[in-house]
């Protein structure tokens, strides 16, 4: 069961969230919230497996609220949302460990199969989204593997896949290899990248100035 923080500042998009996330078998929500104020106090009493984050929010808004998160509660998923494609937000939320990044107008199903593939290693990201990173984060990738880097052929192909958006069981799909095996490759892209998710190879690349 994936408990579930759901933090926006529009009353009914909350209350949706809610009805959503308590309809879903393996899901429960565990805390609705405006803002980012009381972080601390709200993780401690509710353990949360997942943040839901909106970015524009009055107070503390959600990249610092991802931010504080990530420093003190590092094993909670962050998943950002928002109406806006804005690159700069993205990068933003991408370099301080975000999880996932969905647009608000996705659908329902997009939302949950986001937050089931971040609870499984997987990074989640709307198509137009994983366009954007891809398109930034191209040259990096390359500069990465060409110079301390090494990765197998498969590896990379399947990292074009991660950074195109796929899940892991699109990828499987896509190479005709079983989820097991992906989830094998992937494990040794992150140990030959030094990171921990798709999220923080791009952010790597990033702050490293390979982009």
């Amino acid at each position: 069961m994936y408990s579930i923080a759901v933090f926006d500042d529009n009353d009914a998009r909350r209350e949706g969230l809610k009805f959503l996330i308590e309809a879903t078998p393996n899901m429960t929500c565990v805390g609705l919230y405006p803002d980012c104020r009381g972080i601390e106090f709200r993780f401690k009493l509710n353990k949360p497996d997942v943040a839901l984050m909106d970015i524009n929010m009055p107070n503390v808004n959600g990249i610092e609220g991802l931010k504080y998160i990530k420093e003190h509660f590092p094993e909670v998923k962050v998943i950002m949302q928002t109406i806006f494609e804005d690159e700069g937000k993205i990068l933003e939320a991408i370099s301080a460990g975000a999880d996932g990044y969905i647009i608000k107008q996705s659908s329902p199903q997009k939302l949950i199969e986001g937050i089931n593939e971040v609870m499984n290693g997987g990074a989640a990201m709307t198509p137009s989204v994983a366009k954007k990173v891809l398109k930034l984060f191209t040259t990096g990738k390359r500069k990465m593997i060409n110079s301390d880097v090494s990765l197998t052929p498969r590896e990379q192909e399947i990292l074009n896949l991660l950074v195109d958006g796929y899940t892991y069981k699109m990828i499987g799909k896509e190479l005709f290899i079983s989820y097991s095996t992906v989830n094998k490759h992937i494990t040794n892209i992150y140990a030959k990248l030094q990171v921990s998710s798709v999220s923080a190879a791009v952010s790597k690349a990033i702050k490293e100035g390979l982009v």
